[in-house]
């Protein structure tokens, strides 16, 4: 009879990164970006967020006069053709980065605030996608202040590193973007959302739909910011004209256009909704 030696002790599957890393264990891949956050989110005492949504591409106001000063001189005698395409497009960084050095200043003003209410639990934290640009700007602000602040990146083809502001025990990425919206979605008592691109868009009307439907609180607040961008890119009201949203539907937003208008909507609602004696 022939006799067979010990076999290797096999690996324990969820060791086994070809295993975890399979089509069969997405689901503990699924789960293991609830479950993560979830701890990490109680051991840093966290109760709820504010959430600053934008666009990657804008730049703070230093980063984009530098590269315009750079490019004016290297166009030197030469403002036609492709140079002159880059210089419109140069100063038009310029301008957006306004918004940046805003969401910055509110993000700061928010934590500065939130922080006078304790810290057994932490309550609004500023929470952004985790990346550059106007995310960037929100957890700077928050950092500058001296207080906590989240940051969900997501995993995608192209690198895109989370920015250094991000407090490190709050740091989160995600494969995802379903798990990724969640976690915006389930703390959050207030969206922000600056001029951005269809990231920004489509997390905007994930938010919408979700209280549209009554899937989350009725007391979340969405603050647009910045009418002059926004009303060129959504035409609201001809919504509510053509029927597609209803007046209800439509006062589900609120918009700023400062960061003292942005800074007295954010305080006084959650002053009212989430802080007042009675609210459950």
């Amino acid at each position: 009879m022939k006799r067979f030696g010990h076999l290797p002790m096999s690996k324990l599957a969820y060791q086994d990164p070809l295993f975890m890393e399979s089509l069969p264990a997405r689901p503990l891949r699924i789960l293991a970006e609830y479950i993560d956050p979830i701890n990490r989110i109680r051991r840093a005492n966290v109760a709820d967020t504010i959430v600053m949504f934008g666009s990657a591409r804008i730049q703070p106001r230093d980063r984009a006069l530098a590269q315009l000063q750079k490019l004016r001189r290297a166009a030197r005698g030469r403002r036609t053709g492709p140079w002159r395409t880059k210089l419109i497009a140069a100063k038009s960084i310029v301008g957006m980065s306004r918004y940046y050095e805003e969401a910055r200043e509110l993000s700061r003003r928010i934590t500065s605030w939130s922080m006078t209410l304790g810290t057994q639990p932490k309550r609004f934290v500023i929470c952004s996608g985790g990346g550059p640009g106007i995310m960037e700007a929100a957890n700077r602000g928050a950092a500058e202040a001296g207080g906590s602040s989240m940051g969900l990146s997501i995993q995608l083809p192209h690198e895109q590193r989370p920015n250094p502001y991000i407090s490190p025990d709050l740091n989160f990425c995600f494969h995802y973007f379903f798990m990724r919206k969640l976690w915006f979605a389930q703390m959050a008592k207030a969206l922000i959302v600056f001029p951005g691109g269809f990231g920004t868009m489509d997390e905007l009307w994930e938010i919408l739909t979700l209280l549209q439907t009554k899937k989350i609180s009725s007391h979340h607040l969405v603050l647009i910011y910045g009418r002059k961008y926004w009303h060129k890119v959504v035409d609201w009201r001809h919504m509510v004209r053509t029927g597609t949203v209803n007046e209800r539907e439509y006062k589900m937003l609120q918009f700023a256009d400062t960061v003292d208008e942005a800074f007295d909507h954010v305080r006084s609602e959650m002053e009212k909704r989430h802080l007042a004696p009675d609210v459950v």
